[in-house]
């Protein structure tokens, strides 16, 4: 597994070699890893260069200490994502729009292979969730509806990467949807446009219909660019 570094730069090989062990399968999720001891001894290295590789790891979301346990591979590495993104964001322009442009680019794909892979046990879950989101009696209901049944769609696919990618933008996109969704409530007299957009995506992702869901898919998230645009 392990294999002695001789390069004296060290803690740079110690935080690749877990890297690419992680890549190759060696560690999975929730694996614990050795102790700082025989991490040492394993790659003849100081205890001091594996405690810097091992906060490196940790600050990026790679890894996890527990305190009387040792340290673990992090169960959540995808919503670690979140952090550095959003600080990238905030230390950007913070143009909303450029949220809703990934969110296009990951949301139409999505809908469109989740079309071709739903199974029926999947559709009743999303008609479950469009119905309570069709029923809802106030905002929150109806804002929690809109957002699960977007991340259904994006865990139907399979597609443990896209998700990772939706999971770590979703709180980017929350806070620009909720002003989002107040200003299509003004323009449109209420929330059944928004259902209406919804239906459609909906209809045609149970009735395995890829292009018309991609379209479906677009045309709503399009529209509420143009909103927030002009917000």
């Amino acid at each position: 597994m392990f294999t002695p570094i001789k390069n004296k730069k060290v803690y740079e090989h110690v935080i690749e070699q877990i890297q690419e062990m992680i890549m190759n399968g060696d560690l999975k999720k929730g694996d614990k890893l050795p102790s700082e001891r025989e991490l040492s001894s394993l790659l003849d290295v100081s205890r001091t260069s594996i405690r810097e590789a091992l906060r490196s790891l940790e600050i990026i979301g790679l890894i996890e200490s527990r305190q009387g346990e040792g340290t673990f591979i992090r169960e959540n590495v995808e919503s670690n994502l979140f952090e550095p993104l959003s600080v990238m964001f905030m230390l950007s322009d913070r143009k909303p729009q450029d949220v809703l442009e990934i969110r296009k680019i990951i949301e139409v794909e999505a809908a469109r292979l989740t079309s071709k892979k739903i199974n029926e046990e999947q559709k009743k879950e999303l008609e479950g969730i469009m119905n309570q989101f069709r029923n809802a009696k106030n905002e929150k209901v109806s804002s929690e509806m809109d957002k699960k049944f977007h991340y259904k769609i994006t865990e139907y696919t399979g597609n443990y990467l896209m998700l990772s990618l939706f999971n770590a933008i979703e709180s980017l996109i929350t806070s620009f949807i909720v002003d989002a969704r107040w200003e299509i409530y003004d323009i449109n007299k209420g929330e059944d446009f928004l259902i209406n957009q919804h239906q459609a995506i909906f209809d045609a992702i149970v009735k395995n219909e890829p292009d018309k869901a991609a379209k479906a898919m677009r045309e709503h998230l399009e529209y509420i660019y143009n909103v927030i645009d002009k917000l």
